[in-house]
């Protein structure tokens, strides 16, 4: 049997890139996202590209509680997976004194009640299997506040924060945990920008991080990765 990776948001930008590194090895993959068309062209891309690999998918609104639950049951029925990348997230921007009202709310259900609910949903299982590598999506606004990025940031400060405890509560029973904090990367989520492509990093060198990661022996964990745009932040 393949092994298995769930990549939450798996459309679009990170999560994309994740899934195809991790499909060039074999993998056998479920993601989720709201659009269904968006899963429908990804399932397509995967199996013309990668034709022995198994790709599984489900719409989700991961901000929604019983979303996350019907997904997890969802996986389930297919594999328990080996690697689960919380890549789900939603950047609205806004200070935090005058944003509009239901941003934070909606930022720290999607980027941080997600991963934490999902975690809950498959660390049983996990943990008596003894193995699995559970990576964070976090963010460089995890570690550094930047104005007019107020709810965004704290969500991410709260996912790093969570990821942490999670590492030193899993340890014992085998399981990795590592945090992903990556910069500004060439995604949808900066379509518009007049920003040069060079300033940004490119999706496929975070993926490539992440699989870089998980490849090391049992004995090693890579708990944090800070990868940033080799001319600085923007």
């Amino acid at each position: 049997m393949p092994k298995s990776i769930l990549v939450t948001g798996g459309t679009k930008g990170i999560g994309k890139a994740i899934i195809r590194r991790f499909a060039a090895e074999g993998f056998a993959i479920f993601t989720c996202a709201r659009n269904e068309d968006d899963l429908a062209q990804l399932k397509r891309e995967i199996e013309g590209d990668f034709p022995a690999v198994e790709f599984s998918y489900k719409v989700a609104d991961l901000s929604k509680k019983e979303e996350v639950k019907a997904f997890a049951s969802a996986v389930k029925e297919v594999f328990i997976p080996d690697v689960l990348i919380n890549n789900t997230g939603v950047f609205l921007p806004g200070a935090i004194f005058d944003e509009p009202e239901g941003n934070f709310e909606l930022m720290m259900q999607t980027n941080l009640y997600s991963a934490y609910y999902l975690v809950r949903e498959f660390a049983d299982e996990m943990i008596a299997r003894k193995s699995g590598h559970i990576f964070s999506m976090g963010s460089i606004a995890g570690l550094t506040a930047y104005a007019n990025g107020g709810s965004y940031a704290i969500s991410k400060w709260a996912m790093l924060g969570m990821t942490k405890c999670l590492r030193q509560e899993l340890l014992p029973h085998g399981l990795k945990v590592t945090s992903v904090m990556p910069g500004a990367t060439l995604t949808a989520s900066w379509e518009g920008v007049d920003i040069p492509e060079e300033r940004f990093m490119k999706a496929g060198d975070v993926a490539e991080s992440v699989w870089s990661a998980y490849n090391l022996s049992p004995q090693s964990v890579v708990e944090e990765i800070v990868i940033r745009p080799q001319l600085g932040d923007l």
